[in-house]
C-alpha cells in the first residue's frame, strides 16, 4: 500500500526570502547628479579661460615671458597702467562707444515700426520681405564690406563715427526686425483690436499698447546690437583709418608688433573690452531674460 503524502503543517511553511528593493528614486537622482556634472563641466571650461585672462592681466610681464604663470607670485596694475597711458586709446574706447549707441539708436528706431508691420499687416510681398531680411544674414559680411565702402566713400562718410554705424546697421537691422517681430507675434491681437475699437488708430495703438508690452524684448535687442557694434573689429579695420574714428578692437589689434607681443597688455585690454559689455547686462539683464523668455512664448 502506498504511503500517503502528509500536507505540511503551516508551521513548517517558510515565506521566500524578501528582496531588496532599490529605493524609487535612484534613478532620476544619478541622472540629475549626472547633469550637475556636466553642467559644472561646461561652466568649468567657459570660465577657466577668463579666470586665466584675468590672472594674466595683472602679471607683470616678465614672469609671463619666463614661464607660465597659472598663479603670479606678484600682481601688479601696470599692464592697465600702460595701456591707458597710451595716447589714443581714451578715444578709440570714446569711438567705440559713440559709434555703438549710434547703431543701437538707428536701428531701434526703424526696426519696431518694421517688425510690428511684418506682425500684423497682411499684405502681398510679406513673405518675400521676410526672406530679404533673412537673406542679409545668409551671406559672409566681408562680401557687403567692397559695396559699403564705395557706398560711404561716394557720400562722404568714410572715415566717420556716422558712417561706420550705418554700415553696422545693414547687418544690425535685418536681425532686430526678426526679433521684434517675434516679441509683436507674442502679443495676442484682441488687446490691440479692443483699442482699435476705442477709437484708437493704428500708430497710437502701436505707440501706446504693443510697444510698451514688448519693453523687455527691446531692451534685448538693443543689448545684443551694441554688443555686435561694440566687438567689430572687419569694417572698423576696413572703414576707418584715423585716430578719430578708429574703435576699441582695432587699436588693440595694433598692441601687436612685428616682433614683440606683449601678453599681459592684450590680457588688461581684453577685460577693458569685457566691461562695458558686463556693465550693460548688469543694468538690463532682468528685462533682457524676460524679453527672450516673452519672445520665446505666444500668447
Amino acid at each position: 500500500m502506498s504511503e500517503l503524502a502528509v500536507p505540511a503543517r503551516p508551521s513548517d511553511a517558510r515565506p521566500p526570502a524578501a528582496r531588496p528593493v532599490a529605493p524609487r528614486h535612484s534613478g532620476a537622482r544619478r541622472h540629475g547628479l549626472l547633469v550637475w556634472l556636466l553642467v559644472a563641466l561646461a561652466v568649468a571650461g567657459a570660465l577657466l579661460p577668463l579666470l586665466w585672462i584675468l590672472l594674466t592681466s595683472f602679471t607683470p610681464e616678465e614672469q609671463i615671458i619666463s614661464g607660465p604663470a597659472y598663479l603670479p607670485s606678484t600682481l601688479t596694475f601696470d599692464n592697465f597702467t600702460t595701456v591707458w597711458r597710451r595716447g589714443d586709446f581714451p578715444d578709440l574706447m570714446l569711438n567705440s562707444l559713440v559709434v555703438a549707441a549710434l547703431t543701437v539708436t538707428i536701428s531701434m528706431a526703424v526696426a519696431p515700426l518694421a517688425a510690428y508691420s511684418l506682425s500684423r499687416s497682411r499684405y502681398r510681398g510679406r513673405g518675400l520681405v521676410l526672406v530679404l531680411f533673412l537673406s542679409t544674414r545668409m551671406f559672409p559680411f566681408l562680401l557687403m564690406l567692397i559695396p559699403a565702402y564705395i557706398i560711404l566713400r561716394d557720400l562722404g562718410l568714410l572715415d566717420s563715427r556716422l558712417g561706420l554705424a550705418l554700415a553696422y546697421t545693414t547687418f544690425s537691422l535685418p536681425a532686430a526686425v526678426w526679433f521684434m517681430k517675434t516679441f509683436f507675434d507674442a502679443i495676442p491681437a484682441e488687446i490691440e483690436e479692443a483699442a482699435r475699437i476705442d477709437g484708437s488708430g493704428r500708430f497710437t495703438t502701436f505707440r501706446r499698447i504693443a510697444l510698451p508690452l514688448t519693453r523687455p524684448g527691446l531692451m534685448a535687442t538693443g543689448v545684443f546690437i551694441g554688443i555686435g557694434a561694440w566687438s567689430e573689429y572687419l569694417f572698423a579695420l576696413m572703414l576707418t583709418t584715423s585716430k578719430g574714428s578708429r574703435t576699441w578692437p582695432v587699436g588693440v589689434s595694433l598692441l601687436v608688433g612685428e616682433f614683440q607681443l606683449p601678453y599681459g597688455q592684450l590680457a588688461a585690454t581684453g577685460i577693458i573690452t569685457v566691461i562695458p559689455i558686463l556693465l550693460a547686462y548688469l543694468l538690463v539683464g532682468r528685462n533682457m531674460v524676460r524679453g527672450l523668455m516673452g519672445g520665446a512664448m505666444k500668447g
